[in-house]
């Protein structure tokens, strides 16, 4: 019965944008919201906690119960986890590279992996992440691979951390997204590709409701068809 509610995922690297724009596309087509991110980084910042890190010798079983225990509460704009507000925290740069680091475990993956289905209710999903569309929704009606210039992506992120008050350098952010690509690209687990029947936005140079726009007429277009 879940595979019969609709899915629309949106994929593709860090800062590009797809956190927005699935947002504004859940909010525009009165469907739930995942942002798979926040999950793994909320673990980043759960094992960070409890003093573990991407090198800490740790059994697969123990990581991948503590991924599946995840002790989160979501709110309509808030995020607690162990009963603290961590919704700037998990937005942090470091917390971000734990994630991407952790994200690389298998048994970070599969621990993850059944707490992301549990968004899939009616009446519809949109899903952001990096594997929405290849691994965890396959069967998506419709896939998004949203991508950006490196540099315009960099550009975008420090504005966001600036704006929030948080110190950042630029050249030093720029580096750490391009080290998370390749990351994120080369890892042998869920590695980021687009998947074989996604449709492709650049939204290097695309306002917010202009890609929006783009993606909604392709989601009325399938609509139809079904």
């Amino acid at each position: 019965m879940t595979k019969a509610v609709p899915v629309l995922t949106v994929d593709g690297p860090t800062a590009s944008g797809k956190g927005t724009l699935s947002r504004k596309l859940a909010s525009a087509l009165n469907f739930h919201y995942l942002d798979s991110g926040a999950l793994y980084r909320l673990l980043a910042l759960h094992l960070d906690h409890q003093g573990i890190n991407p090198k800490t010798p740790i059994a697969d079983q123990e990581l991948e119960q503590l991924a599946s225990l995840l002790p989160v509460i979501f709110y309509e704009d808030r995020i607690v986890l162990e009963g603290q507000d961590v919704t700037d925290a998990i937005r942090e740069e470091r917390v971000g590279s734990l994630a991407s680091e952790f994200a690389a475990k298998p048994a970070v993956r599969r621990g993850l992996l059944q707490r992301q289905w549990t968004f899939r209710s009616a009446p519809g999903l949109v899903a952001d992440g990096r594997d929405m569309g290849t691994v965890v929704f396959p069967d998506a009606a419709l896939k998004v691979f949203l991508v950006a210039d490196v540099e315009e992506r960099a550009r975008r992120r420090t504005k966001q951390l600036i704006e929030k008050g948080i110190s950042v350098n630029f050249d030093d952010l720029l580096a750490d997204l391009r080290a998370r690509d390749a990351r994120d690209q080369s890892r042998d687990i869920a590695p980021l590709t687009p998947a074989s029947d996604a449709r492709l936005l650049d939204g290097s140079f695309l306002s917010i409701s202009e890609s929006v726009q783009q993606v909604l007429q392709w989601w009325m277009a399938i609509a139809k068809i079904a």
